[in-house]
Parts: structure tokens; C-alpha cells; sequence
């Protein structure tokens, strides 16, 4: 699994999503801007997250297995179950 950036600093945080209103950009492939990484966080049940660049990753997040994304590459998201998750976004100190 990615990890966040040494020094990484969150600047923020979306709403809680659960598996009827994760927003359908999510759940299709997307990134992040450049130098921004993002977190996602589930609290209950199960996330299958699906990293999409030159190397394809595909990970089940859980509640103790956060899923990272980095700046620019392709991903998408998938609710297996009734799950509740958030994103939180970071950027580098020098961004």
C-alpha cells in the first residue's frame, strides 16, 4: 500500500459517505490535483479501491487499512456493503 508523503499537512476533510452517497465522480475513475495526496478512511464495513496508473492496485480498505492516493493518478472506489468512509486531503509543506 502507498503511503503519505514524509511532512505531509492535512488541509481538509470530506463529509462522510456511506454506500448510497458516495458521489458517483468517485466511483468512476479520477485524481487528484498535482502535489495533493488524499486519504481514505473507512469506518465500518469494507472499500474496494482500485488504483488505475501504469501499475494497476487493487486494495480492500477497512477500518484499520486506509487506502492512500497520490497526486495525479487514476483511481476509483467501490462500496462492498453498507460501509461509511471519508477522504481527508494533504499537501506537502513546500505546496
Amino acid at each position: 500500500m502507498k503511503s503519505l508523503p514524509s511532512g505531509a499537512i492535512r488541509y481538509g476533510q470530506a463529509p462522510l459517505f456511506t454506500q448510497d452517497s458516495i458521489p458517483e465522480h468517485l466511483r468512476h475513475e479520477h485524481t487528484t490535483k498535482s502535489g495533493n495526496w488524499a486519504q481514505v478512511r473507512v469506518v465500518s464495513w469494507k472499500l474496494h479501491y482500485r488504483i488505475l496508473g501504469d501499475v494497476p492496485e487493487e486494495h480492500i480498505l477497512g477500518p484499520n487499512t486506509p487506502g492512500v492516493v497520490e497526486p495525479n493518478t487514476p483511481h476509483e472506489v467501490e462500496a462492498l456493503g453498507e460501509v461509511r468512509c471519508y477522504v481527508e486531503f494533504y499537501t506537502q509543506a513546500d505546496h
